[in-house]
C-alpha cells in the first residue's frame, strides 16, 4: 500500500487517485491529512498539496481537485520527457506537472462541460478537444502518465512489489440495420425500390427483388460469421441493437418483427447483449426508458449495457438518464469523425459527475476506432484501415491497456460502400489478439 498526504480528501481527489493507482496500477492506497501520521508511516508514501512537508516524493497540486463545479481556465501546454502534459508545476515537484489534475480533467471530460459548438447532431466535436488541438488524441495520455509515474516511485521505492496488469481486447458490433432488405415493412421495400429505380440503381434493385424473393441471402445478415470468428479468436463480444421505432435516422427493422426479435435472443446465447438507445434518447428520458423495457421483453434478462446511437450525448445529462435506469456499463465514449480515446484514457472509468461532485456507479468503456470513421469520415481503403488500427492496438499494449473496437455487422457485408472490407474484422481481430 502506499500513503498519500494531502491536505483535504475531496471526492475529487479520491476519484482520480483511485483511478490512476488502483486501476491503472493496480496498486493499493490509503490517505491521511494528519501530518503526524504521514510522517510515521514507514512505507511508501507521497504528499499531494501547495508544499512539500520535506524531501518526500511530492507532487505540488493545483486548485482543480479542491474546487467545486466548473470554471474556464487557459491550459498550456508543457511537455515532460516529450510527452505532453498540463498544469506545469516546475522543478520542487517530483513529477513536474499536476499529474492527477490533469487527468482529471480529461477523464471527466471537463472540456464538454464548458461552452462550446455542437455539430449537427448536437454532439461535442473532436476538433475542439485539447487532445485534437495538441496532437495527443490518439494516444492513452493518461495510462502513459500514470506508467510514467510508476517508474519514478519504482525509484524511490524499488522494494516495493508492483503489480503488472495484463492487455485486453474487446469487439463491440452495432447493430443499426440488422438486415439491407429482408424484413423491411411493405411501404418501406416499395419506397426503397422506387428510390433506387429513380436514381437507376439498377443492381440495387436486382439485390433487392432476389433478397426479398429468397433467391439470395441479405447481405447484412452477417451474425453467423460473426459469431464464428468470436469462438475462433476466443474474443470477448458485445452486440448492441437498435430497437427505436422508425425515425429519420433510425432505420432498423421494427422490433415487432419475429424475426429480428429471434435473431436478438440467438445472440444472447452466443455473445453479450446490449441496448442502442435511438437518435433522440439522448434528451428524452420517456423514450429510452420504453426501448430499454423493449429490449428486457425480447431477452426475458436485465440490460445494463448502452452505446448512444450516432454516439450521441450530452454531459452530464445523457448518462444521468442512464443512471436513473440502472444502466451499469457505457460504450459511447469516443469520437465518430476520429480515430483515438476521446477520454485521453484505455482504462475503463467510472463517470464522475461534475454537476453532483460524486463518482457514479456508471462505467465508461472508452473505444478507440470505428469502421465508420475509417470509411466514412478518414476515406482510408481497408489496408490503410488495418494500419491505423495495428498503430492504435500498439498505443494500448504499450500500457497494458483495453483495447475497444467498434464495428457495424454491416462492414462484413462486402457490400455497396462495404465494398472490400469483408476481411478487415477478422485481420483486425487477428492483430488484436496478436
Amino acid at each position: 500500500m502506499i500513503l498519500v498526504y494531502t491536505h483535504k480528501v475531496t471526492p475529487r481527489v479520491r476519484y482520480i487517485f483511485k483511478h490512476i493507482f488502483t486501476r491503472v496500477l493496480l496498486i493499493e492506497i490509503d490517505f491521511t491529512s494528519k501530518v503526524e501520521e504521514f510522517v510515521a508511516f514507514n512505507g511508501p508514501k507521497l504528499s499531494y498539496t501547495n508544499v512539500a512537508l520535506g524531501s518526500e516524493f511530492f507532487i505540488k497540486s493545483t486548485d482543480l481537485l479542491f474546487e467545486q463545479g466548473v470554471s474556464d481556465s487557459e491550459i498550456n501546454i508543457s511537455t515532460w520527457d516529450n510527452v505532453p502534459c498540463f498544469f506545469f508545476q516546475g522543478s520542487k515537484s517530483t513529477i513536474p506537472f499536476d499529474i492527477f489534475s490533469a487527468s482529471f480533467y480529461l477523464i471527466t471530460r471537463y472540456e464538454e462541460y464548458l461552452p462550446h459548438i455542437k455539430d449537427k447532431h448536437g454532439r461535442f466535436t473532436a476538433d475542439q478537444s485539447l487532445a485534437y488541438m495538441h496532437g495527443f488524441l490518439e494516444k492513452p495520455i493518461v495510462d502513459i502518465w500514470a506508467y510514467k509515474l510508476k517508474k519514478a516511485l519504482q525509484e524511490r521505492f524499488p522494494d516495493y512489489e508492483y503489480p503488472e496488469r495484463k492487455y485486453s481486447y474487446m469487439s463491440t458490433i452495432d447493430v443499426d440495420n440488422a438486415f439491407a432488405y429482408k424484413h423491411k415493412s411493405v411501404v418501406r421495400s416499395i419506397g426503397g425500390l422506387l428510390k433506387d429505380l429513380y436514381k437507376l440503381n439498377i443492381f440495387n434493385v436486382i439485390d433487392r427483388l432476389a433478397v426479398r424473393f429468397n433467391l439470395r441471402k441479405d447481405p447484412f445478415n452477417t451474425f453467423e460469421q460473426l459469431i464464428n470468428l468470436k469462438k475462433k479468436y476466443n474474443v470477448r463480444t458485445i452486440f448492441f441493437f437498435l430497437i427505436g421505432d422508425y425515425t429519420t435516422f433510425d432505420t432498423n427493422v421494427s422490433a415487432s418483427k419475429s424475426k429480428f426479435r429471434l435473431l436478438i435472443k440467438d445472440m444472447v446465447d452466443y455473445a453479450r447483449v446490449g441496448l442502442h438507445p435511438s437518435y433522440y434518447t439522448m434528451s428524452n428520458n420517456s423514450k429510452l426508458k420504453e426501448e430499454k423495457q423493449r429490449m428486457e421483453g425480447i431477452t426475458n434478462m436485465p440490460i445494463f449495457r448502452s452505446r448512444q446511437h450516432y454516439l450521441r450525448f450530452s454531459l452530464p445529462d445523457t448518462y444521468q438518464r442512464l443512471i436513473d435506469l440502472e444502466i451499469k456499463e457505457d460504450y459511447s465514449m469516443g469520437y465518430a469523425s476520429h480515430t483515438g480515446f476521446r477520454a485521453s484514457t484505455c482504462t475503463p472509468f467510472y463517470f464522475y459527475d461534475l454537476d453532483f461532485e460524486i463518482q457514479t456507479p456508471l462505467k465508461i468503456f472508452p473505444f478507440a476506432l470505428m469502421d465508420t470513421t475509417l470509411n466514412d469520415y478518414m476515406k482510408l481503403t481497408p489496408k490503410q484501415s488495418l494500419g491505423k488500427i495495428s498503430e492504435l492496438k500498439r498505443e494500448v499494449k504499450k500500457v497494458n491497456g483495453t483495447f475497444i473496437t467498434l464495428f457495424h455487422n454491416e462492414s462484413l457485408s462486402d457490400y455497396l460502400r462495404w465494398k472490400g472490407w469483408k476481411r478487415v474484422y477478422e485481420s483486425m481481430l487477428k492483430i488484436a489478439t496478436n
